[in-house]
């Protein structure tokens, strides 16, 4: 470890204070409802009425910038005429904002868990990945993400499979979308040298790799660490971290399981896993180097054409 390195990690960065870290699990409550809201053609105003407030009451509490009254929620709910499945999950996220006041932190058990996800990397400014099984939904092509999901989900029919894909579609958008969302991906080198699909699938899906990481795309930043380097740093476990825009909390770090995922919003844990991700990006290659090596590996890949 480097002696920069060391100095970062024995020096945290200064966190905010818990009651602001709390609030996390109300920006996916509020994501949830604005788009109950939308989904009904409704705008604020029309909404304001239900919770006897303000547009700025509604935009608040969609944003998630302060833990809502439950009464509020509901009220929302019955005027825009949620269904069944949607009061469950409602319910669960009332249940995660109840929970995260106490440990900050939740989980989402619901089917929806990755749409939640999506939601919050719509209104990330940064977002910091790492990978070391597969490449990050983000930066998947469809084929590739059909041989994931297949690989995961035996035996799915075609709609469950496109259910997926139209999930992660929306992931993609992000990348091409005009906004200002920054990514930062470091990825394990056995993730380049994993034949998911088949070696024609893992070209297509090495050189939108490529692709994303050149010039056309300053904001994403793709970083490879090969065998010989990661194997002291990197963590064994894929980590997703969020810094947020102004409103709602500053940041969160999201881990996924095989049905469940975790919101990290704990001062101590955040700056642990911060710090994780900083260890593993100065072993990671330069961009310049990166660039180099997955154009080696679209090489050898193709020879097995």
């Amino acid at each position: 470890m480097s002696a920069d390195r060391c100095a970062r990690a024995a020096q945290p960065v200064p966190m905010p204070g818990a009651d602001v870290c709390r609030d996390a699990a109300t920006r996916a409550l509020g994501n949830f409802l604005r788009d109950l809201r939308n989904s009904r053609g409704l705008s604020m105003a029309e909404a304001k009425g239900a919770i006897r407030g303000s547009v700025s009451k509604i935009s608040r509490l969609e944003r998630g910038e302060s833990p809502p009254k439950e009464q509020d929620v509901w009220d929302l709910a019955r005027l825009y005429r949620a269904s069944e499945s949607e009061m469950e999950d409602i319910h669960s996220l009332l249940r995660s904002v109840r929970q995260s006041s106490r440990r900050n932190q939740f989980s989402d058990v619901t089917p929806q868990f990755l749409r939640r996800l999506i939601e919050l990397e719509k209104s990330a400014e940064h977002i910091r990945t790492y990978e070391n099984h597969v490449v990050p939904g983000l930066l998947q092509t469809a084929e590739y993400a059909r041989a994931v999901i297949e690989a995961a989900i035996p035996g799915a029919d075609n709609i469950t499979i496109g259910q997926h894909l139209h999930t992660r579609k929306d992931r993609w958008e992000l990348l091409f979308s005009a906004q200002d969302t920054e990514v930062t991906a470091a990825l394990d080198e056995g993730v380049l040298r994993r034949m998911v699909g088949g070696p024609k699938v893992m070209v297509s899906q090495l050189q939108h790799l490529l692709m994303a990481a050149g010039e056309d795309m300053p904001k994403v930043n793709i970083r490879i660490i090969p065998f010989d380097e990661g194997l002291s740093t990197a963590p064994s476990f894929p980590i997703t971290h969020l810094t947020f825009k102004n409103g709602g909390p500053p940041e969160m770090v999201y881990v996924e399981q095989l049905d469940s995922a975790h919101y990290i919003t704990e001062p101590a844990k955040l700056d642990q896993y911060r710090n994780i991700l900083d260890n593993t990006l100065d072993a990671a290659l330069s961009r310049r180097k990166s660039v180099a090596f997955l154009e080696k590996m679209i090489s050898l890949v193709k020879q097995r054409l």
